[in-house]
């Protein structure tokens, strides 16, 4: 069984990381910060516009399968230092084979786009039960119904559309789990590219990280994480990090923005506002949500298909060696994570 190692997130502009022995060093103007032995990692993020890196550190992660990912500042993915591709081919082709027969590639996208829904309406069905006044029924009641729906989705763009009305039903009732009336927390429906509120700019930053561990996930298990089964192919689109990222969006980001909120862990002045309207955390807002993600990652569940307990932060890499495993043809189906 894999084990879960740790992600080492960098976000102070102008330092330069560099190997020293088996660590990685963070060096700003000439003293070091802090040195983290490279064993207990398996991935560096580097999230700003100043940030360097040495050619030893490259081919130190190159060599020990750690991966090394620079983004924007707001966690936007740049680009990525790896090593040698993990794999055999003959999975690759396998899955450039599904993703080339529609009816193949839609047997997995309704199992994922199933699950991303039912977790949706775990998420609710727990608000609904927490909270006292409200009544979330009619879309929880709606989300019953577009499960049944994504599984017997005739094409992909059938398949779009039952998401795109579930997330319009989940997203309209999202606001009552916000336990505060905090007007600088109120959320009208989601907003993207760029955020155009706080909690967006909390969401969009979470689901920027999940997105970096699916895609690690599903490069460390040899897949190719660009060709996906629902979002097809666009260059720089990591369409198979997406799709697998959908059954974990509500029950991880989601909720662990909600926790962020109502415990007042992140609070309105967190946040900066550009001249066109976009929303963004600050730096030292930003660490308190990478601290928050790294802590939930911690925690252990019993994953309902290899019946062993693991942390959340493996479950990506457990899902793609699922799906790895139906694409060799070693079993029938993919079968997605569902929240209990």
């Amino acid at each position: 069984m894999k084990q879960h190692l740790n992600t080492l997130y960098v976000t102070r502009e102008g330092v330069w990381l560099a190997k020293d022995g088996e660590t990685v060093s963070i060096i700003d103007h000439g003293s070091s910060l802090m040195r983290v032995p490279l064993h207990n990692l398996e991935s560096i993020i580097t999230m700003g516009w100043d940030i360097g890196v040495s050619p030893q550190l490259l081919a130190a992660c190159a060599a020990s399968g750690i991966r090394l990912s620079f983004c924007d500042p707001n966690g936007r993915f740049l680009a990525a230092a790896t090593g040698f591709t993990p794999g055999n081919v003959l999975l690759r082709r396998a899955q450039y084979r599904c993703a080339d027969q529609p009816e193949a590639a839609l047997n997995i996208a309704r199992e994922m786009i199933a699950a991303k829904i039912l977790n949706a309406r775990h998420v609710l069905l727990r608000v609904d039960r927490d909270r006292s006044g409200i009544n979330l029924e009619p879309v929880i009641s709606s989300l019953a119904y577009s499960v049944q729906a994504a599984r017997k989705a005739r094409d992909a763009a059938e398949l779009l559309g039952i998401e795109g009305n579930a997330a319009d039903a989940y997203f309209s009732a999202f606001p009552t789990a916000i336990a505060h009336d905090d007007p600088a927390f109120i959320f009208c429906g989601r907003s993207r590219r760029p955020p155009r509120d706080s909690v967006n700019a909390l969401m969009s930053f979470v689901y920027a990280l999940l997105a970096h561990d699916c895609r690690s996930a599903l490069e460390s298990c040899g897949l190719d994480a660009a060709v996906g089964v629902l979002h097809r192919d666009r260059p720089g689109r990591p369409g198979l990090a997406l799709d697998l990222m959908e059954e974990f969006r509500a029950v991880l980001d989601d909720r662990l923005v909600l926790t962020l909120i109502n415990r007042r862990q992140i609070k309105p002045g967190d946040f900066t506002r550009e001249e066109s309207g976009a929303v963004f955390l600050k730096e030292e807002s930003r660490k308190i949500v990478l601290s928050a993600w790294q802590e939930r990652k911690k925690e252990t569940i019993m994953h309902p298909v290899i019946g062993e307990k693991i942390t959340i932060g493996l479950l990506p890499h457990i899902q793609a060696r699922l799906l790895a495993r139906h694409l060799r043809g070693d079993v029938d189906a993919y079968t997605p994570m569902l929240w209990r």
